[in-house]
């Protein structure tokens, strides 16, 4: 049986042309109010797709960002973007959930973001935990879901949100959670 976890899963979509959800301006100013800017600080990208969060964190913010996919395709199509002088963030072929995490090109960042991803995660507790190691005191996991019953019920995306206990899952345990809504997204700034 294949797992919306595993590169089997995500690889056929993404080399197959599949897109996603585009940043727009309401959530890139919620971002930049919830982490500020990076000044050169180091931010990882879980999930990190054809790389445009990533790229709005390192060239918009100022963040050093490393993007991660478990996708080769993505991370292929994520770093065919950096044609221009600016050097780019870094790309990788990473599990979140199984690969030695330290391969990585830092051992802690400052910021951490997971945007559609957390939905995804089979075991979102071990999940947590695999970010909350790579996450320095002080820093901030940022992740952005959509939540169950926020759509219509004729539409077909319905089901993609995510419960009150994954949420409960997802914000237990932190010194400080902030959330904003969007319309059916819902995004969180988690604080050690």
């Amino acid at each position: 049986m294949t797992t919306t976890a595993t590169a089997a899963y995500w690889e056929p979509l993404w080399a197959g042309g599949r897109r996603y959800r585009q940043l727009d301006g309401p959530e890139n100013r919620l971002m930049y109010e919830h982490l500020g800017p990076g000044r050169g600080r180091p931010a990882l990208d879980i999930g990190c797709g054809d790389g445009a969060l990533a790229r709005h964190l390192h060239h918009e913010l100022g963040y050093r960002t490393t993007g991660i996919d478990i996708s080769p395709s993505a991370v292929a199509l994520a770093a065919a973007h950096d044609e221009g002088p600016a050097l780019g963030p870094a790309w990788r072929c990473v599990d979140i959930t199984t690969s030695d995490l330290t391969a990585l090109p830092e051992p802690a960042y400052a910021v951490i973001t997971c945007r559609l991803v957390y939905r995804w995660m089979e075991d979102k507790t071990a999940f947590l935990n695999r970010v909350r190691h790579l996450l320095v005191p002080g820093g901030t996991f940022w992740v952005v879901a959509e939540i169950a019953g926020r759509r219509e019920d004729t539409d077909p995306l319905r089901g993609l949100g995510i419960s009150p206990a994954e949420v409960e899952t997802l914000t237990s345990g932190w010194s400080a959670v902030q959330a904003a809504d969007l319309d059916v997204l819902r995004c969180y700034a988690l604080h050690p």
